[in-house]
């Protein structure tokens, strides 16, 4: 995903905007962490494993490469087909609103500026509306 970069006018990725990898690598950790502790989140973190492990691999593999880094996610496991891979798990309002707190949360916590964290969040919030399949 590119955004102007007023410092060099010059075109870059929300990758390299926010960080690269140290960056990416942080907002997940930071996102698990808050899903596993925060109250408001109990309903989404119910619908996870135990470990959350990998769960935090594979959205740091997502991110990175939806942010415009590194293909990592499709590289090892094709085409993410989000909502597909989630009809496993009962997705309602509660899960969604959790999911979408400790990513609110996290973001806020990992990147500095707003504006990328509106040209972040503003997408991801629309696909956890979509994510939903259940009343």
């Amino acid at each position: 995903m590119p955004v102007q970069n007023d410092k060099q006018e010059a075109t870059t990725t929300l990758y390299d905007a926010i960080g690269g990898d140290a960056t990416v690598r942080a907002l997940t950790s930071r996102f698990y962490a808050l899903m596993d502790t925060l109250p408001e989140a109990a309903a989404c973190r119910a619908i996870h494993p135990t470990n959350l492990a990998d769960s935090e691999e594979k959205l740091y593999e997502y991110l990175t490469g939806w942010l415009g880094g590194p293909p990592l996610y499709t590289d090892k496991r094709g085409h993410p087909m989000l909502r597909r891979r989630h009809f496993v798990a009962p997705i309602g309002q509660a899960e969604r609103d959790g999911w979408l707190l400790c990513f609110t949360r996290a973001l806020e916590e990992t990147i500095s500026s707003r504006q990328l964290r509106t040209i972040i969040l503003d997408p991801v919030t629309r696909l956890a509306h979509h994510m939903v399949n259940q009343q």
